[in-house]
């Protein structure tokens, strides 16, 4: 019998009262039907000066949001640029928008960069991944997120300052026909691994890294979760070893930022004449795609399309080298999901509903996994209380329900 009640995880802290995040201007329901655009839109603007701990190198100068330090940015980018991120805390809307569009008041020098990021909530602990403000978003959702990022080449220090972002949030007439469908088990493909370690290093989403951690790195922020939540998490098996890690996406790297590759050509950011699944940091090491250099001019060393965190590479999967691995991006996927909750550590994957069967890898803390199935099987007590129910999150991987945050005490996905 489970002797925990679950509740709710995969959102960024709440921000107090006092920061009050966002500050509402007018809010109207237009009578157009729905299905043609402007069908319903709520305007508002950011308080830029509500930054908090969600936020990561940003500041608020009492007229301006800027970098807090410009020689600060992703550890795996290895100080390519400076970069800073303000995230507000999810919006609810009066109706379904699948599009947010941002009037920004900003001051930018050459090298440096202000962007609006939105992303919608899909249900559960999922979201759409982030995209530009103005695009159409894969679906229409009550409940939108924004983002603010600045960046600054290393080589300039520009200094990018934001005074106002107003926003407008509607549903276009594209709504329901954005993004087409995803696969079950999400897309999968083969890149090559690095190292990341640089502890004591500051990720992206501004988590300090530590001795044999676990998270990954991708060389965009589209897939980037906060810190400590994993909306946007991998899994990582290397053919090698036959071992597999489930980690959130914690920074940004390790040669681009933009570089989206898991997308096709209509949404990838830049590079849209590759392959989809192929890295630029791959094309360009091996066929000297884009003069052999990434985003900022540097010389191509390795074919990396993913940065793998100290304990994700020696202990997940067993790594002693820099190697190709088979990365599933789970946030393209379907089903039931739920969110891996530990004391901290990471949890082992078993081949099946036994803590006695053998292990396969790991799943990291806040990593989110989709559930296949269900089984019966041994009695575990962890995170969530007691209980006999394991769930099945990959072809031979099986994790005990009481470390999984599924939202419910109830079986979420069908018998396996």
């Amino acid at each position: 019998m489970i002797t925990m009640v679950r509740r709710s995880s995969g959102r960024l802290p709440a921000r107090t009262a006092a920061a009050a995040s966002i500050v509402l201007m007018s809010l109207t329901a237009a009578t157009v039907p729905i299905g043609t655009a402007h069908a319903a839109t709520s305007d508002w603007s950011l308080d830029l000066s509500a930054v908090d701990g969600d936020d990561v190198n940003v500041r608020y100068d009492g007229h301006a949001l800027r970098l807090r330090s410009t020689g600060s940015g992703p550890a795996s980018l290895d100080r390519a640029e400076a970069s800073g991120q303000f995230v507000l805390p999810p919006r609810e809307l009066p109706e379904p928008v699948d599009r947010v569009t941002a009037r920004v008041d900003e001051q930018v020098s050459d090298g440096a960069t202000v962007e609006v990021d939105v992303r919608a909530h899909l249900g559960g602990v999922a979201w759409t991944e982030w995209a530009p403000a103005g695009t159409v978003l894969p679906t229409a959702s009550t409940r939108v997120q924004v983002r603010v990022v600045l960046t600054a080449a290393k080589a300039a220090y520009a200094a990018p300052a934001v005074s106002a972002v107003h926003l407008a949030a509607d549903r276009s007439a594209k709504s329901g026909r954005a993004g087409g469908s995803v696969q079950a088990a999400g897309l999968t493909y083969q890149v090559y691994a690095t190292r990341e370690g640089l502890v004591g290093g500051t990720t992206a989403n501004g988590h300090v890294i530590t001795t044999r951690d676990h998270f990954v790195a991708l060389p965009s922020r589209r897939g980037l979760s906060a810190r400590n939540t994993g909306d946007y998490s991998v899994r990582a098996c290397s053919p090698a070893t036959g071992r597999c890690e489930y980690a959130p996406v914690w920074d940004v790297g390790p040669w681009n930022t933009k570089d989206d590759y898991w997308n096709p050509a209509a949404t990838r950011e830049m590079w849209k004449d590759l392959p989809q699944g192929r890295p630029e940091a791959q094309a360009a090491y091996q066929t000297g795609y884009n003069g052999g250099r990434d985003q900022f001019g540097r010389t191509v060393a390795n074919p990396a399309g993913i940065d793998l965190a100290d304990g994700t590479f020696w202990d997940g999967l067993g790594l002693t080298d820099n190697a190709w691995v088979n990365v599933t991006y789970l946030w393209t996927g379907s089903g039931p999901k739920g969110v891996v909750r530990t004391s901290g550590g990471p949890l082992n994957l078993r081949a099946s509903a036994s803590t006695g069967s053998a292990i396969r890898g790991l799943a990291a803390n806040y990593a989110n996994v989709i559930i296949e199935c269900t089984v019966r099987g041994q009695t575990v007590t962890g995170t969530y209380g007691t209980s006999d129910l394991w769930n099945r999150v990959g072809s031979g991987h099986f994790i005990p329900d009481v470390y999984l945050n599924t939202g419910s005490n109830d079986p979420v996905a069908p018998a396996c």
